[in-house]
């Protein structure tokens, strides 16, 4: 096992050479093993364990075993506690989701701190099958289905080509020590319901279903890369940015593709959304529906579905300004100066007249059945009417603020303003106005 990954390393991680590498280790076999052979290699390691607190004073002694490993293979070993049941209730996750992200938290801790550039994890040729099986029970896409990756940027997984019967025997046949997990025992879980009832089974269908699985792994990564190839592609023909930066799909492009579903889902998956048959919807719904991820909101406008960003912050939506204000950052700059005369005008500035206008000023979003008198025009006008006629998209009226004097309007911020409040050579009193957007 020494020489066979000995050549594997030489092959697929030569990078790992001379570096500085923490290796995890729980105490269990696998990760035990890892140690030793990176240790016999004379690579330059350290250990990294975590005390999860899940099975009381079994995780304590696993705790002194790692520290014990390190003393004697004389390496810097690393140790750190979790109360994880309660990071899992607050976060409202399960139990190994909540130590998996503590975990590669703290990792990237020590990352950072001791300037380590490779994180090495013990996972084998069996939880390879086991996170496919999983994946594919839950009704995982192609990428999910391609298995555990070797490298996942500063995560590397050099022992994928092994069984745990292969690490075992090697572990038995030069006497190396590890603590078993009794909780891997119980089938209380997915993944130890898959390991001890389901593989066994079959393997014993097909004894070499860990070897007809590498194969099955290696034409599905084969198959990923050409949609990836694909997709590549169709991004160029049916995604565009408008002029704020806003991410545009075409929806009459996307219409015509083979299957508009899958294609979505391979545009769109990593932006966390989960109903794909509701955002397939959207290509034939009115405006203005919209499908939201927990991070993105995909949302239909005319010819196109326009993805955005959910802002973790709560939105502001109204700002008071009162008089004698100088100067406000919120939501975005914005200075007031009295000044004796109209200057020569200037992008973004209003020089309005003082005595038409009620403070505080305010600033807010637009309302239904908003209107105003726009400058150099006769009359008045519905604003829903100069959105329209100014080709705005559902996003854009979103992002627009209006400066209002009570609850009328004196500018669109940025586009135009309300006749009724410019200042003229008459005027005594007069406001500028200067906002960075």
């Amino acid at each position: 096992m020494l020489e066979k990954l000995k050549q594997h390393i030489a092959s697929q991680f030569p990078f790992l050479k001379g570096k500085k590498l923490l290796i995890a280790i729980s105490g269990g076999l696998d990760s035990v093993v890892l140690a030793q052979l990176f240790h016999s290699l004379n690579f330059d390691i350290s250990l990294a364990h975590c005390n999860f607190h899940l099975r009381d004073l079994e995780s304590d002694i696993d705790e002194e075993f790692v520290k014990n490993i390190g003393k004697k293979l004389a390496l810097e070993t690393f140790t750190t506690s979790f109360n994880t049941n309660e990071y899992a209730s607050t976060n409202k996750t399960s139990t190994q989701i909540a130590a998996r992200e503590l975990r590669y938290h703290w990792f990237q801790e020590l990352v950072d701190k001791h300037q380590f550039e490779y994180v090495l994890t013990a996972h084998h040729a069996d939880d390879n099958l086991e996170t496919f099986l999983i994946n594919l029970s839950r009704g995982a896409g192609l990428e999910g289905l391609t298995g555990i990756p070797a490298i996942n940027n500063t995560i590397v997984r050099p022992l994928l080509i092994f069984s745990r019967a292969e690490i075992e025997q090697f572990a038995n046949t030069n006497r190396i020590e590890w603590r078993e997990d009794q909780s891997n025992a119980s089938t209380k879980y997915v993944r130890n319901k898959i390991r001890h009832q389901i593989i066994p089974i079959l393997k014993e269908l097909n004894p070499t279903v860990l070897n007809s699985f590498q194969k099955t792994i290696a034409n599905l990564k084969g198959s990923q890369q050409i949609i990836n190839d694909t997709i590549s592609q169709v991004k160029k023909k049916v995604i565009s940015a408008d002029e704020n930066g806003i991410t545009k799909l075409t929806i009459s492009a996307i219409q015509k593709l083979s299957n508009p579903k899958a294609y979505l889902f391979e545009l769109l998956k990593s932006y966390d959304f989960t109903e794909w048959n509701d955002i397939e919807n959207l290509l034939s719904a009115q405006s203005g529906k919209y499908v939201f991820s927990k991070t993105h909101r995909l949302l239909k406008d005319r010819d196109f579905l326009l993805l955005t960003e959910v802002s973790a912050q709560k939105e502001l939506s109204e700002i008071l300004i009162p008089k004698n204000t100088k100067e406000i950052f919120e939501p975005f700059h914005l200075r007031l100066e009295n000044v004796s005369e109209i200057q020569q005008l200037q992008e973004n500035t209003l020089f309005l007249d003082a005595d038409t206008l009620t403070f505080p000023l305010k600033l807010r979003k637009w309302e239904k059945g908003d209107s105003f008198y726009p400058t150099g025009m006769q009359g008045k006008k519905k604003l829903s009417n100069f959105f329209k006629d100014e080709k705005y998209s559902l996003i854009a009226k979103e992002n627009t603020w209006l400066l209002c004097s009570e609850n009328q309007i004196v500018w669109i911020v940025g586009k135009r303003q309300d006749r009724k409040f410019n200042a003229t050579k008459n005027s005594s009193n007069i406001l500028k106005v200067q906002i960075t957007l």
